[in-house]
């Protein structure tokens, strides 16, 4: 039995500047404090590259934790832009971000590069949110062989270290509102049944247009969720929280707690 918290992962992407994520992230330790999240269900914010300092220097002591969004395949040398896994352990990372859908479709990237990723991430101690997906809404039975196909080189590089799943169907990502419920938990389901027989923790998140309300419908299909935009305002994500911690004790519980 999996013995982790629940986990609510916020990737800032590339939408906010210095002054904006910097005090998005004050308030976020607000409301973590307003909340008492304590160890029942885990924050980790992934701001953009050069904010990582900052905000390790802000969250340090919060409890909540923060990673990168990309790294690089290479442990160090003449790779000109890119960002070492040293570099972000150095920082305090725990979390790191491979194989978003952007990453595939704007930056060319392939399963060989996820692969040369999660090698580096795990070596280094770190934990790396594996996101899959597929492309196109259509038949279940297809999207879920997309998802376990994309699936594979994360637990085979792994080899039993720690590791998030963020299913997160292409289709979804910038949509008014999350893909189906019952569509998710059964693709969930299916990818639920793959961890089982892996041998490291694993958690699977849901993300593709996540925020308040997606958490209470999806049950236990999952161990948490990967929010974007819907966390820009920061009283949608402490409704994200109250909503994760109520489920520990009931999914019928009032989501009205958040103080004012």
């Amino acid at each position: 039995m999996n013995d982790l918290p629940p986990l609510v992962a916020v990737s800032l992407k590339m939408y906010f500047g210095v002054a904006d994520t910097r005090a998005w992230i004050a308030d976020v330790v607000e409301v973590a404090e307003r909340l008492d999240v304590g160890t029942r269900v885990e924050l980790a914010i992934l701001p953009t590259f050069p904010l990582l300092e900052s905000t390790a220097e802000t969250l340090a002591g919060t409890g909540i934790r923060w990673g990168a969004q990309d790294v690089a395949a290479w442990p160090d040398g003449a790779q000109t832009g890119e960002v070492s896994v040293a570099v972000l352990a150095e920082l305090g990372c725990r979390y790191v971000e491979i194989a978003h859908v952007e990453r595939r479709r704007l930056f060319g990237e392939d399963e060989a590069m996820f692969r040369a990723k999660v090698a580096q991430v795990v070596g280094a101690g770190l934990v790396p949110i594996y996101c899959v997906g597929e492309d196109v809404r259509g038949d279940r039975d297809a999207a879920v062989q997309a998802c376990l196909e994309q699936l594979e080189p994360l637990l085979e590089v792994a080899a039993g270290e720690e590791v998030a799943v963020a299913y997160e169907p292409a289709w979804a990502i910038g949509a008014s509102e999350p893909a189906p419920a019952e569509y998710v938990a059964e693709v969930c389901a299916h990818l639920r049944a793959r961890l089982d027989s892996y041998a490291g923790r694993s958690r699977l998140l849901y993300g593709g247009s996540a925020g308040p309300g997606t958490y209470y419908t999806l049950g236990s299909a999952v161990d948490g969720l990967f929010v974007g935009r819907f966390a820009h305002d920061t009283r949608a994500l402490a409704q994200v929280v109250t909503e994760v911690l109520a489920s520990g004790k009931s999914r019928t519980a009032s989501l009205t707690s958040i103080k004012e």
